[in-house]
């Protein structure tokens, strides 16, 4: 088998075809990422501030254990390998590529310098080394978050909270010295409908009273309307959701350093400046209103991108129940667009290999050596030398106090795996 990606959905697809391996069966798993490192958005969309999430990187280290395993990362298929050349030597291959592009409001002014997707946002504060040399302005005082899901409230919390708070985690050197000098002061956390059609979750709400120098600021008037209009048949993450923001709406305003403010109803319709952001004119339920701002990140989802000339189903690869066509299968956010948990993706990767073993029985294996023959020659880098990445980073946190510092150039981590530093 080959799978395409290297994050959750691609491992745990590794782990359930390892699970059916038995005397009459076996499977050998080639595991492709385009990046020098594995692991997705476990390494480059989790918020640093939240390593026990981080903490499913063992599984994957278990399932890479398995003698039949192998990963080839630093490799970019469509560019350093042909995806018809996969399906040719493999029985299967799997897309587990994710949905890595930011969507677009669609509104004047999105281009402006220093507005910016999520999808570029977090994996700069992740040391992406795609995005890890941006050059994010943070010299303004007000910032605002576009979204209401929690990749937003990721974004918004670490603009607001103490930096401080960010020195004992896994966030890249440069982002954690641009929040060190930050300049905003304010963070505003605007959703374009009601608080109870928000899709954060109710345990990060819980998680923001807690952060020390910040004001967490959420009306109390608006969550009472947002209960009342959901109802008592409220679904329960929707009322766990609302009795979260009502516990903050009810603490009041304390003091801090900096603020972060919850707006609902807030539909941005233009953004404002000559060169650089200026300011946001939202509609709301009382008419227009202009909000001056310095920074705006847009976290209103993700689509994946038109490769291989593959048709788009939305936000995902059009498929069905993880097939696409011939002997090319999706799984992940890949197949069913940006939705759940890392652990969804578990249940979600086992399905899809029931499948694929379904239609394999009774098929001859493809040739072994024809396989080998095509990846023999590939610049890549090995599970051995990805170790060589994994256990320099730890030992420069051990340093300093930190799980890991990151390397965030991709010659970095090439000179790193290969033995040259």
């Amino acid at each position: 088998m080959a799978i395409v990606g290297a994050g959750p959905a691609g491992y745990f697809s590794a782990q359930a075809l390892q699970g059916l391996s038995n005397d009459h069966m076996a499977f050998k798993v080639d595991l492709f990422e385009k990046l020098p490192t594995p692991w997705g958005l476990v390494r480059s969309g989790v918020a640093p501030d939240h390593p026990k999430i981080k903490s499913v990187s063992k599984v994957f280290e278990k399932i890479s254990d398995n003698p039949n395993f192998r990963l080839f990362a630093n490799v970019e298929v469509g560019k350093d390998i042909a995806l018809d050349s996969l399906k040719d030597v493999y029985d299967a291959v799997i897309l587990a590529v994710g949905t890595p592009t930011g969507k677009k409001l669609g509104i004047p002014g999105e281009d402006l310098c220093n507005c910016w997707s999520s999808a570029e946002f977090v994996p700069w504060y992740n040391g992406h080394p795609d995005y890890s040399q941006l050059d994010i302005d943070l010299s303004g005082k007000r910032a605002i978050v576009i979204g209401a899901g929690n990749v937003a409230m990721d974004v918004a919390r670490l603009l607001a909270m103490n930096s401080n708070d960010l020195v004992t985690t896994d966030i890249s050197d440069r982002a954690l010295d641009e929040l060190q000098n930050s300049s905003i002061r304010e963070v505003w956390l605007c959703a374009r409908r009601g608080a109870e059609f928000a899709s954060f979750t109710a345990p990060e709400l819980r998680e923001l009273p807690e952060l020390k120098d910040t004001n967490v600021v959420i009306s109390r008037e608006e969550i009472s309307e947002a209960i009342a209009r959901a109802g008592n048949d409220a679904e329960r993450h929707v009322k766990a959701n609302l009795d979260a923001m009502q516990g903050i709406a009810l603490m009041g305003r304390r003091e801090g350093n900096k603020r972060l403010e919850f707006h609902f109803g807030y539909v941005p319709k233009r953004i404002k400046g000559t060169s650089k952001v200026e300011s946001v004119i939202f509609t709301t339920a009382q008419g227009e209103v202009e909000v001056e701002a310095d920074l705006v990140v847009t976290a209103i989802g993700y689509e994946a991108n038109p490769e291989w000339n593959l048709k788009l189903e939305g936000s995902h690869f059009q498929n069905l129940d993880g097939f696409i066509e011939d002997n090319l299968y999706t799984v992940g956010w890949a197949k069913r667009g940006p939705s759940g948990v890392i652990g969804t993706n578990k249940s979600d990767a086992s399905n899809v290999v029931e499948e694929i073993v379904s239609r394999l029985s009774g098929s001859e294996p493809k040739s072994e050596s024809l396989r080998n023959n095509l990846v023999e020659n590939l610049n890549h880098i090995d599970l051995e030398e990805w170790r060589h990445i994994n256990e320099f980073e730890i030992a420069e946190g051990a340093k300093v106090g930190r799980p890991r510092v990151k390397l965030i150039t991709t010659l970095e981590m090439i000179a790193v795996a290969k033995g040259e530093r």
